[in-house]
Formats: structure tokens, sequence, C-alpha cells
């Protein structure tokens, strides 16, 4: 296939948690395939509108920045309006926004739950409701970010695991709904980034001795299969990859 006819030249991204770490390698990926984006985030302003400049410096208008609470269905609703008003359409959808803590069932609360149900699974169900009808008319694709953890717990990780579990259903429910007009796919990464609020060099190496490629992954894995299902895998919908080295075939 020529570079023309496997450049997103054209059509528009919307990625959610775009500001940093994976999310904004996910966007740049996006970008340099010739996709032009719009770069959610919630509190991370000054990390999204860095990486606006970036790309509009390598692409002029090709980015923006676009700030909204995904916890509120409102919310939801205006921003893809927000975006599609600024864009003109809307081709990608990536629910790559996320809350993760863990939450003891001896002390877990209520608006832990609410926490992490709101922006695991509640933000991927209505933003895809906010857009669908411009993903309809572009013959769009929305990707889910989910985690092997959907599939095996985390200690003390009850809510959370719950949530992406509810994603990977949500996946596969939304792809069999939405064909042929729209394409619905996940990505279940493993060890990619170590959490913001550290972790002992002791569990860390204790996670890679179970991994059969024998380290952590980077978040250009994570981008690279975005891109894959969004470019590359026009006869693929309702999966979800594993971006793990392996770990979750052998645990």
């Amino acid at each position: 296939m020529s570079e023309a006819a496997n450049s997103l030249a054209g059509r528009w991204a919307l990625i959610t948690g775009a500001g940093k770490r994976i999310g904004a390698t996910i966007a740049l990926r996006l970008h340099e395939a010739g996709a032009s984006i719009a770069v959610h985030y919630f509190k991370s302003s000054a990390p999204a509108d860095e990486l606006v400049d970036r790309c509009n410096a390598a692409r002029s208008q090709s980015a923006f920045a676009i700030g909204a609470d995904l916890r509120a269905t409102t919310g939801i609703a205006r921003l893809v309006e927000q975006v599609v008003a600024r864009a003109g359409r809307l081709d990608i959808l990536v629910n790559n926004a996320s809350s993760f803590y863990p939450t003891k069932l001896e002390s877990v609360t209520e608006a832990e739950w609410s926490d992490l149900i709101d922006s695991n699974l509640k933000a991927p169900l209505f933003l895809a409701q906010a857009a669908l009808p411009h993903l309809r008319a572009t013959r769009g694709t929305i990707v889910n970010m989910i985690d092997i953890h959907a599939r095996r717990p985390l200690r003390h990780y009850h809510v959370y695991g719950a949530a992406k579990a509810g994603l990977a259903m949500l996946t596969r429910s939304l792809a069999r709904d939405l064909a042929p007009e729209i394409r619905v796919n996940g990505v279940a990464p493993g060890a990619i980034l170590w959490p913001d609020d550290g972790m002992t060099e002791g569990v860390k190496q204790g996670i890679i001795r179970r991994i059969p490629l024998g380290r952590a992954g980077e978040p250009e894995d994570i981008a690279r299969t975005v891109l894959f299902l969004v470019r590359d895998a026009p006869y693929i919908t309702g999966q979800i990859i594993a971006v793990d080295g392996g770990r979750s075939i052998g645990w």
C-alpha cells in the first residue's frame, strides 16, 4: 500500500486523557500518521497545550486541546459538540482517560466507586453515544483502552478491575451493534508505565519475572497497536489485543 493511501490525512481523532503518559504517545503517533487530533485533558492543561504546540509546529492547525470532566454526562456531550464544531468531523475516538488506584474492601467508599466506574466505564459509553452520528457519517472507529486485569484480578483493585471488565464487554457489545458502519476494538496494556505514586523496585522486578518477554513495555507499544487498529485493520472489530509481553498467557 502506498504511503498516501496508508495515511490518516483528512481524519480527525479525539483522544481522551491525552495530555501525558500513554494518551499523549497515542496522540503523537496518530498525528505522525497524518491525522489531526483533539487532545482531551481533565487537569493536565499545561502538558496538553505543549503537545498541541508541538503538533501544530509540525503541521499547522492540525491539533487543539480541550478540557472536560468526563465523569459528568453533560460534559461528555458538550465535549463532542465542541470537537466537531472545531474539526468539522470525527473519524476516530480513543477512550484512554482513566482513574487507577486500589480500593480495599475494608475501606472502599461510594465516592471511589463512582469515580472509578464513571471514568473507566460510564465515560466511554456516553462518549460513544455522543460521537455516534459523527462516526457513522465517516464510517469511523472506536478504540477503548482496557487492561489485562479486566480478566485477571489485581490485588485490592476491586472496583477498577470490575470497571475495566465492564469496558471489555462494552467493547464487544458496541462492535456487534454498530457494525458495519463503525468498528470498535480494545487494547489491554500490561506493565507499560509504573504508577505515578511510586512502586518499590522489588515489586517491579516481581512483575517483570512473570512476563515471558522479560521486560516492561513502552507507551509506544500501545500507540502502535492503536494505530494498527485504526488504520491497518479494516476487517477487525470486537477484539481486545493484549499488549503485555505475554504476561496474560502465563501469569
